[in-house]
């Protein structure tokens, strides 16, 4: 069934793509059997090998073939289809580049992958084909993250995106807080919600996925610290913005339903009604909003004093500079970001529109409920866009706890806030400095490693 393959590949993508480091891995991984992801072969029956396509998503082979065979079906340009695992693809495009014998047309990737081809001046000025499509109805937000942090060029287009949103049992709408809109949220909104939905039932009704196999930590990076502080939680980590971000979720937090400690996927604690109100995954809400998605509704995570931030997995079609077909891979941008496309791309593997089309309800109703929380989201005229950490090798391990561990103490122990963060921002400047990672949005760039301020 449609339903269950896109779960699989859902969970696939949240737990390669959102669980990891992005400039390791892509959202999804090679699997045995895959096809050698650095060779140029033509890929599928009637490839015309006339473009080749590489990517580092879609590399297994039930996904390859989904895109050879259904996506890019009747693309205007035959084109191989390539997936591969980021060390191969990053080798094949340095190769080339150094080499001057490029063979490879277009690109596809995460943010975080291109980001290493941008600041080696091997990707090409988009700008005009950016013009031409700007009727797509792009998010600005993503659109801003494409310039790669140039003000007069435009890196990728964007292709695809999954992130993480709020699911709402409709039982909990009689108490929402008076005045507040539900697709427009705030964290203290949030909290007086929770206040009120205890007051009524005698029960602890919000749920965060803060057990060990949960995204809590992407939570913190991506929404929580960004919203408060405009930060990804690097630059501004130890910020009177960031005390206060603390103490007001400290207070929400006696209204989150104490088992919350133990949950990885949200999805099974709204199943069975523990809790009402919950952050997570697109991946790990899916079952739910398919389910019953008469019982649910999702909408975009909420908003602080800094903005609406949030984490997309986002992904982006590039042109490499000396590309044997740059016309053709320009049509093939253009094909790929048409609203059939972008329809079949969320059904079929499970990423979702970076444009303004509707997917419809009647193919899917879940992928629905769950695509218009994430375009609305992105769409948000307060939407605060933070990247996945970029170029933290193996310390992301590391940085990820520097956010669980800040939680635990101050939050679940009552540990002194201003001890607990000074602690830990030694600690978070350590593994920045001993992996040499610059910052990434929203925090600016910077000349060496990301410093806490």
């Amino acid at each position: 069934m449609l339903l269950r393959g896109v779960h699989v590949v859902l969970v696939a993508a949240v737990l390669m793509a959102a669980c990891s480091a992005p400039a390791q891995t892509g959202g999804t991984q090679s699997q045995p059997g895959a096809q050698n992801p650095t060779a140029a072969a033509p890929a599928s029956t009637g490839s015309g090998g006339n473009l080749v396509f590489f990517s580092t998503q879609f590399s297994p082979v039930e996904e390859q073939a989904k895109m050879q065979n259904v996506i890019l079906k009747d693309a205007p340009v035959q084109s191989d289809f390539i997936p591969s695992d980021i060390g191969p693809f990053n080798d094949r495009m340095n190769s080339e580049q150094k080499t001057g014998k490029v063979t490879v047309s277009l690109i596809g990737g995460l943010h975080g992958d291109l980001d290493p081809f941008v600041k080696g001046g091997y990707l090409e000025d988009l700008s005009a084909l950016a013009q031409k499509l700007n009727d797509r109805g792009f998010a600005k937000a993503f659109m801003d993250l494409a310039r790669m942090g140039s003000t007069d060029k435009t890196y990728y287009i964007p292709w695809m995106q999954a992130t993480y949103v709020l699911a709402i049992n409709k039982k909990a709408l009689q108490y929402l807080p008076q005045g507040a809109d539900v697709n427009a949220l705030t964290y203290q909104q949030l909290s007086d919600w929770g206040a009120a939905i205890q007051k009524a039932t005698g029960k602890r009704m919000l749920g965060f996925p803060a057990g060990p196999m949960g995204l809590m930590h992407r939570f913190f990076q991506g929404y929580l610290y960004p919203s408060y502080t405009g930060s990804t939680g690097v630059v501004g980590f130890k910020s009177p913005e960031a005390a206060t971000m603390w103490t007001d979720f400290k207070t929400m937090w006696q209204y989150v339903n104490p088992q919350s400690t133990n949950y990885a996927f949200m999805q099974e604690p709204l199943a069975s009604e523990e809790v009402w109100i919950a952050w997570d995954h697109v991946a790990r809400l899916i079952n739910v909003a398919n389910d019953r998605p008469n019982d649910f509704i999702l909408v975009p995570a909420p908003a602080g004093p800094k903005g609406r931030g949030f984490m997309p997995v986002l992904a982006g079609f590039a042109i490499p500079k000396g590309a044997p077909n740059r016309a053709g891979a320009e049509q093939l941008i253009d094909y790929l970001t048409q609203p059939q496309q972008q329809t079949n791309t969320a059904l079929q593997l499970a990423f979702f529109p970076v444009t303004n089309v509707q997917l419809p309800a009647e193919q899917s109703a879940g992928v629905k409920l769950e695509s218009d929380a994430v375009q609305k989201q992105s769409a948000s005229n307060d939407a605060l866009v933070s990247l996945l950490p970029i170029g933290l090798g193996a310390k992301g391990g590391d940085f990820n706890n520097v956010f669980l561990d800040t939680f635990q103490r101050i939050v679940l122990k009552n540990e002194d806030l201003q001890t607990v963060l000074s602690s830990e921002a030694t600690t978070l400047q350590g593994i920045m400095n001993d992996s040499g990672a610059a910052c990434w949005a929203p925090d600016p760039p910077s000349n060496g490693p990301c410093q806490v301020k």
